[in-house]
């Protein structure tokens, strides 16, 4: 997993409160300050910075998107948000629908997708055949 701004800040959270724990209390700014010398920044400024250049921005009500859901490419848009841990749980409303089964037999269209995506905007579940369910990238 590759550090984000969120793990920083944990981290230097929970190393302020397992130094207080030991007698040795530091301050929010020092632990963030430490953080950042342990991933080898100059400062916690630096480490901000750099953090804040690498993270994606959050999807929100209204983007338009586009991507692939179960195979099928899509465009759209997103109408409900929730971040969720290390990603956001989305409601995505398709121009066109999708059809989410591959047998000839028979369709199931979908115009109206939801879905978990980490803040890369892929969906960590796969299909049967390795590929992500759900990819949700702004348009």
């Amino acid at each position: 997993m590759s550090l984000t701004l969120e793990h920083a800040k944990s981290q230097a959270k929970a190393l302020r409160q397992a130094l207080a724990v030991q007698g040795n209390p530091i301050s929010h700014a020092q632990a963030l300050e430490l953080i950042a010398k342990q991933h080898g920044a100059r400062d916690w400024n630096t480490l901000f910075a750099k953090l804040s250049k690498n993270t994606p921005r959050a999807f929100q009500v209204g983007d338009q998107v586009q991507g692939s859901y179960l195979g099928q490419p899509y465009t759209g848009k997103v109408v409900s948000v929730a971040r969720a841990g290390d990603g956001y749980n989305l409601s995505l409303q398709l121009k066109q629908p999708v059809d989410t089964v591959e047998f000839e037999s028979f369709s199931n269209m979908r115009s109206r997708i939801r879905g978990f995506v980490g803040v890369d905007g892929v969906s960590p579940r796969k299909t049967s055949n390795g590929r992500p369910q759900l990819v949700v990238e702004l348009g």
